[in-house]
């Protein structure tokens, strides 16, 4: 008996043993950035603009409420859906007026925030948060729909009746919201034109920049990305120049809007990089064999980044690889284990991820990838500011 338990046992260990090996499959091995805050500005939290094509409202917003701060001192949430609210109406008045020609849909740009904030004042996200349909959260999929419908039907019209723009206001409004005149801050009643005041913000202090040889340097233009339905001007400086102004603008205390390709395959909610490619002739060689870290490490060395020049940059914006994806808001820098500099990011897609809502962007990745940048006037240095002619 002893020995057919002893025998059962030892058949045991041979079956289960082979399985649990099986089983307990090693951790892949990953490349693991260790990211160090050097300089973080002051900033507003983070927001959601969840299942809505509207970054560049959150972001764009999020650079006034910083300025707000830098300002007065005083942290407000503002609200992204009253400059929604206001510019969509004002997009589908312009698609009727261009025949259909223009785009018409969610995206935009950070002008967009600086002209209705404006022409329309500006008003706190608890005043009005825009969410009239049942839902906690954003969501326009069925008004970006809607909208789309009623600006082909008006189009299609051979004459307009004097009813056309109250039932773009009638929509908008049982989505959003009717818009209030008044609302309350801190005790004190404004109109979201007295608010505007209250913020000590100067709009025209605003300026947007970007980097491509397909036009004159030190000349402003309309940049030509389907988001841009305002037709909103660039100033255009080389590449090392717009890089030196994001710098000098957080050096200086003053956030920066970014319009960013997030396409990338090397982008992630955490981290964004450009990682250079392995020559061919590289890849399966002996030297390959012997210096490849990966089989005896659990950490895959960090990979060198690409460097980027003027000329990659426009490869990218000419061949489509540089598209308007996403505006956010760059609020510090950072450095990596090897001393690589970062820039903290802010989202607007929540607390998720790795670092709670933000990311972190090599400056190879911001070089090559960004459409423009929008920031105060009074951070473009002196130099550039006289080349551009920026009072």
């Amino acid at each position: 008996m002893k020995v057919k338990l002893l025998v059962i046992a030892v058949l045991c260990v041979m079956l289960v043993g082979p399985v649990r090996a099986q089983n307990e499959k090693p951790e892949p091995k990953k490349t693991e950035y260790e990211l160090t805050d050097i300089k973080i500005l002051p900033h507003t939290s983070i927001k959601n603009q969840a299942s809505s094509g509207t970054c560049w409202s959150f972001s764009g917003t999020g650079l006034l409420e910083s300025e707000i701060l830098r300002i007065k001192g005083d942290s407000i949430n503002l609200s992204a859906m009253w400059v929604i609210r206001n510019i969509y109406k004002e997009k589908v008045e312009k698609y009727v007026r261009m025949h259909g020609k223009i785009n018409l849909a969610g995206g935009g740009a950070f002008a967009d925030v600086q002209h209705a904030s404006a022409k329309y004042g500006i008003i706190t996200e608890e005043a009005y948060p825009g969410l009239n349909y049942g839902s906690t959260s954003h969501n326009h999929g069925e008004l970006d729909k809607i909208l789309s419908e009623i600006g082909k039907a008006l189009v299609g019209q051979r004459r307009l009746s004097t009813a056309w723009l109250a039932a773009v206001d009638g929509v908008l409004d049982a989505y959003f919201g009717k818009m209030p005149e008044k609302f309350s801050y801190n005790g004190v009643e404004y109109t979201p034109e007295s608010f505007l005041k209250y913020s000590k913000l100067n709009l025209d202090d605003y300026v947007s920049i970007t980097s491509y040889t397909h036009h004159p340097f030190y000349t402003s233009f309309i940049l030509e990305i389907p988001d841009n339905w305002i037709y909103e001007s660039s100033y255009n400086v080389p590449l090392n120049e717009m890089m030196e102004i994001i710098d000098n603008s957080l050096k200086l205390g003053y956030t920066v809007a970014w319009g960013a390709d997030v396409s990338e395959r090397s982008f992630s909610r955490d981290v964004a990089t450009i990682p250079e490619e392995k020559k061919a002739e590289e890849v399966g060689t002996d030297q390959a064999k012997w210096t490849n870290t990966e089989a005896k490490e659990d950490v895959i060395p960090l990979p060198d980044e690409k460097v980027i020049d003027q000329k990659m940059r426009q490869e990218a914006f000419d061949n489509y690889e540089t598209t308007d994806d996403h505006g956010m808001l760059i609020i510090g820098t950072a450095k990596d284990q090897t001393g690589k500099h970062f820039y903290k990011v802010k989202n607007s897609w929540g607390t998720g991820g790795k670092y709670k809502g933000y990311l972190y962007v090599s400056s190879a990745f911001a070089q090559y990838k960004t459409m423009n940048i929008m920031v105060h006037k009074d951070v473009v240095p002196a130099y550039i500011k006289k080349k551009l002619k920026i009072d």
